[in-house]
């Protein structure tokens, strides 16, 4: 679904809608696409929804100076921690500039 939506994104507003049937619309300083199905025309199911998100992890790169030099950290966030981290940029608890945001499943979820 990633592929999808950065697809859309990429093209005008009206080849977009007349082309796969969504509008990129714009709310609270952001563009957004609504989905009301899945890729193979299916309702989303919501305890499923939540059951994937429970179990994902980002990988937040993070650019820094530090001594003069360029370095990068990376952080293993929770799902369920991604928000919280993302605020301490904005409370400065946390500083930098987010290179990248990387979904993954951790090992050893089965």
């Amino acid at each position: 679904m990633k592929d999808k939506v950065v697809d859309l994104f990429s093209n005008s507003n009206s080849r977009v809608a007349s082309a796969t049937g969504h509008q990129v619309k714009f709310y609270a300083g952001f563009n957004y696409v609504k989905l009301k199905k899945d890729k193979n025309g299916n309702k989303f199911i919501k305890e499923n929804l939540l059951n994937y998100a429970e179990k994902c992890h980002y990988m937040v790169t993070v650019m820094r100076e530090i001594d003069g030099e360029t370095v990068l950290y990376s952080y293993d966030v929770p799902n369920a921690d991604l928000f919280k981290f993302m605020k301490s940029f904005e409370e400065n608890t946390l500083d930098g500039v987010i290179i990248e945001i990387e979904k993954y499943f951790p090992e050893g979820l089965a």
